[in-house]
């Protein structure tokens, strides 16, 4: 078996989209795994639904819930017996030429363990509403490191954008868990690309879905917060013992360290901003809870600045 194709399932509404994008590939040696978290939505007669020998269903006895989605990515790995792997979410959609792509690639580089598509956003009715930049077809991991310090609507990367060689991703320890998954896409890729690298389809194969559902677009902020902490932790460690092969590698690091804290001080700005954006009152318990959230005074200012201008332009 080439692919396993994952789904950890919540919702139902895109549900069918997303599996009758994956049954429409044009590369056929993959199989689709399903693992419904325990939903309270009907899953199940949807994924009926689809007479095909290629789909294996599970539902959970146990809700793994947002705050610990990871759990459930982990159960698809768990389940799968192809080489490479995909979790995408619920709602998203390959382009029928996904799986043919990634072999082409996986044939080009054979000693590499992540593959990235290139990936278009698209709304609630399927309409493109971004597309990422291209990438170099081939990135070193440093490169692609520091390609996410410098964040911007064209480079932003979702979990269901990768393909990961299967053996190598439960090497590291599976898909690394965070609250929320907030980081956990990027920090499972940089562990798996470490050290052969990445490589990107110049060609749109993922859709990544855009609607009010989405956990990146839900969730606690205190929760979004400690898992921000958490992140910046791991790359600092990692950081530290991380040993460049090259020259030009070393440039790369010591680029990626001198933005490490700008990157993760943004980050948390951006978090509190749109709390603040939704309720500007908020703006007072941030200003007298700052100790608890081991946040500084300029931040939590400049935090309010930015969340009254976002909900004065909405």
């Amino acid at each position: 078996m080439k692919f396993s194709v994952t789904i950890p399932a919540y919702k139902a509404r895109f549900l069918k989209e997303c599996i009758e994008s994956i049954l429409a590939q044009t590369y056929k040696d993959f199989e689709l795994i399903i693992v419904n978290d325990a939903s309270p939505e009907d899953l199940t007669s949807i994924v009926k639904s689809f007479n095909d020998p290629r789909i294996r269903y599970y539902i959970n006895e146990t809700n793994c819930g947002a705050v610990n989605v990871v759990d459930n990515w982990n159960k698809c790995l768990e389940y799968a017996t192809g080489e490479y792997i995909i979790c995408m979410g619920d709602d998203d959609m390959l382009a029928e030429n996904a799986l043919q792509t990634y072999n082409d690639l996986i044939c080009k580089y054979p000693n590499v363990d992540l593959f990235h598509s290139r990936t278009m956003a698209i709304d609630e009715k399927g309409f493109s509403v971004a597309l990422m930049l291209i990438r170099n077809e081939y990135e070193s991991l440093c490169n692609f490191m520091l390609y996410r310090f410098f964040p911007h609507n064209g480079n932003m990367q979702f979990i269901g954008d990768f393909c990961f060689r299967t053996t190598t991703l439960r090497k590291v320890g599976g898909f690394y868990k965070l609250p929320l998954a907030w980081e956990s896409d990027d920090i499972t890729a940089f562990m798996v690309a470490n050290p052969n690298g990445v490589v990107h389809t110049a060609h749109p194969t993922f859709f990544y879905r855009i609607n009010g559902q989405t956990i990146t677009n839900t969730g606690n902020v205190e929760i979004k917060l400690e898992s921000t902490d958490k992140a910046y932790l791991w790359y600092k460690n990692f950081l530290t013992s991380y040993s460049p092969v090259n020259v030009l590698e070393q440039q790369l690091l010591l680029q990626i360290k001198q933005n490490l804290d700008s990157f993760f001080t943004k980050k948390k700005i951006h978090i509190i901003a749109s709390d603040i954006a939704q309720n500007v009152f908020h703006s007072f318990k941030w200003i007298f809870h700052k100790n608890s959230y081991n946040l500084s005074s300029v931040l939590v200012l400049q935090s309010i600045a930015k969340g009254i201008v976002d909900s004065i332009k909405h």
